[in-house]
């Protein structure tokens, strides 16, 4: 019989009380993981880290923090010689972050707003990666890849029917570049070829996710149009 494996003790680091609460919350809701603590700033983080009465496995790192920013937090870590594995929990999507972020060996990058399915996908791949290296030597090359691959498997959350990702990047882009202005479905339909119907869809799930968000237009003829706004979460 496999040996139960203890849960991993994560520290939520994330300005925000109500986020921190509820990251905290969804952290409880998973098998195989508990919270170790809960920290708003990064001195706090690193007192939570220095002294913990228990190792703890994994840091849920908010990239923007009021006295640091989570990257140089993870910079200090690493320097201080503190290995934990770090998931970066961010609406940042600059590249120049994410780099920043790979370069320093966080293991994953979780783009807000997100759901619970999103959130527990990302963490049950992390603990399947940490499972397949925890006590136990690489024999391969098999290994290695097979390790690496729990945490770069592909997303099992499916768009809506008829979405495709190549195009939902395409109107994210649109939606992105009409900023601060709105975008309305016969506007993007015109500019990437869709019709209005299948702009519409795409506008609206980026709504659904908190990427995008609606507001009537006034001040043309007939009924108002409706017209999609990128969030700063887009």
């Amino acid at each position: 019989m496999t040996p139960t494996l203890p849960p991993l003790r994560v520290l939520v680091v994330e300005d925000e009380p109500l986020t921190a609460e509820a990251h905290a919350a969804y952290v409880t809701r998973l098998d195989g993981f508990t919270v170790a603590g809960v920290a708003h700033t990064g001195s706090a983080a690193l007192r939570e880290l220095r002294d913990a009465a228990h190792p703890i496995d994994l840091i849920l790192l908010d990239v923007n923090l009021p006295d640091t920013t989570g990257i140089e937090l993870c910079r200090r870590l690493r320097a201080a010689g503190i290995e934990t594995d770090v998931i970066a929990v961010t609406a940042v999507r600059d590249a120049a972050v994410v780099r920043s972020a790979v370069s320093l060996g966080i293991v994953q990058y979780l783009i807000k707003p997100f759901g619970f399915a999103a959130f527990a996908e990302k963490l049950n791949a992390y603990r399947d990666f940490h499972d397949r290296i925890a006590g136990s030597a690489v024999t391969d090359q098999h290994d290695v890849d097979s390790s690496f691959a729990a945490l770069r498997r592909e997303s099992s959350t499916q768009l809506p029917k008829g979405l495709t990702a190549e195009t939902l990047d395409q109107v994210r882009s649109a939606v992105r570049q009409a900023a601060p202005a709105g975008l309305s479905a016969s506007e993007l339909g015109a500019s990437l070829s869709l019709s209005r119907v299948t702009a519409r869809r795409y506008l609206e799930h980026l709504a659904a996710i908190g990427v995008a968000q609606r507001a009537q237009r006034y001040g043309t003829p007939g009924r108002p149009e409706v017209e999609y706004r990128a969030t700063h979460a887009g």
